[in-house]
């Protein structure tokens, strides 16, 4: 652990920058983005911080930015701190942390980042997982799983999410951003149902652009009880454009499960890679977030 914080020290730099690995059950959250007047993830880890360090102020920066019940138990974050403030607390850190902070939120890690280290932009990819309870429910899986009333087929899933794969403008499946780019490399997307009878999308990019994970899974639904024909999806993706048929699926099955990233030596490479794909600022990696 001393050896990230000694790289900072021995290049002069007054901050270090801590990577915090965060889980928490997004249902009564607005969200992991700050908003004011509401309880977000991204605003109570803050203060956390802020109160366990005794700064002014502070700025988290996370790997995705969830939407509203939107849950995690692999969120990587980044926060920028004077070097003297974690010397001062680097034996409790973590224990000060997860007391002050509510049971819906926990910091399982907290650690100086290796050079070049950000968490949005030097990340390989995200791995997300959503759950549906199909048929009749399971009411003690209200807050983690999504409820879908006709039987789904896996196997007529598994097919179309397959034609979905690689790198494609997913225009279809976001909500349109002025200046971003919705180009993306879906890696991964499959159904299993698990011994319990959870149908459970494992889904896998690059980066995900706003609700793309959900109107992925809202696409595929619909495929699985016999609606819509195994190919609508690959025409959703063809056409490049919201199609109001696409409904979002519900936010509560939705979890953000881990992100990787590439060896330490590779970091600062791989977000100035991300950040020109993507069309965002060549910020500087050690005093300014990039959320």
């Amino acid at each position: 652990m001393t050896e990230p914080l000694d790289a900072f020290v021995s290049e002069g730099l007054s901050a270090v920058r801590l990577r915090l690995l965060v889980a928490y059950d997004g249902t009564d959250f607005c969200g992991w983005a700050r908003q004011p007047g509401l309880r977000s993830v991204q605003g109570m880890l803050e203060e956390a911080i802020v109160t366990a360090l005794r700064l002014d102020s502070i700025r988290a920066v996370c790997a995705g930015r969830t939407d509203a019940g939107v849950h995690a138990r692999g969120q990587v974050v980044h926060v920028d701190i004077p070097v003297s403030s974690w010397d001062v607390v680097a034996p409790v850190a973590l224990r000060r942390l997860n007391g002050l902070l509510a049971a819906d939120v926990r910091v399982l890690s907290v650690e100086p980042a290796a050079p070049g280290f950000d968490a949005r932009w030097s990340a390989l990819r995200r791995h997300y997982r959503y759950q549906v309870s199909d048929g009749v429910g399971d009411p003690l899986r209200r807050t983690t799983c999504a409820h879908h009333v006709d039987p789904l087929d896996v196997d007529r899933m598994n097919v179309a999410s397959q034609w979905l794969l690689g790198e494609h403008d997913f225009a279809s499946f976001c909500r349109e951003r002025e200046g971003t780019s919705s180009v993306r490399t879906l890696q991964r997307f499959d159904w299993v149902r698990d011994d319990d009878g959870v149908v459970t999308a494992h889904v896998t990019a690059d980066a995900f652009c706003h609700s793309m994970v959900r109107s992925l899974v809202g696409a595929l639904l619909p495929v699985g009880d016999g609606r819509r024909a195994i190919d609508w999806p690959a025409q959703l993706l063809a056409a490049r454009m919201r199609d109001a048929a696409v409904t979002v699926a519900p936010a509560r099955g939705l979890v953000l499960q881990a992100v990787d990233y590439p060896d330490d030596a590779l970091l600062a490479d791989q977000a100035r890679v991300a950040r020109r794909w993507r069309g965002a600022p060549q910020d500087n990696p050690i005093t300014q977030g990039s959320a």
